[in-house]
């Protein structure tokens, strides 16, 4: 299983958008300061994730969160 999914820091308006195959450990890993670029924004939590069966389909699906149009299909999610 994999999953392509939203984190948002609890401090700040920030998301992030991305894929795993392990979404626990992932949240793990960024909150423990393992990826530097979010280290500012820490703690995160998890706002939305969608799973797939394979890697690519979560790629693919990542990747569309990060356009406009996915950020606005997210923001339609997220307010409700």
């Amino acid at each position: 299983m994999f999953y392509a999914y939203v984190l948002k820091s609890d401090n700040f308006d920030y998301y992030y958008k991305g894929h795993c195959q392990n979404l626990e450990e992932r949240l793990k890993e960024h909150n423990s300061g393992m990826t530097t670029f979010l280290k500012p924004y820490v703690p995160l939590k998890i706002v939305y994730f969608e799973t797939f069966q394979t890697r690519e389909e979560a790629i693919v699906r990542e990747q569309y969160f990060k356009t406009a149009s996915g950020r606005r299909y997210l923001k339609s999610k997220l307010l409700h």
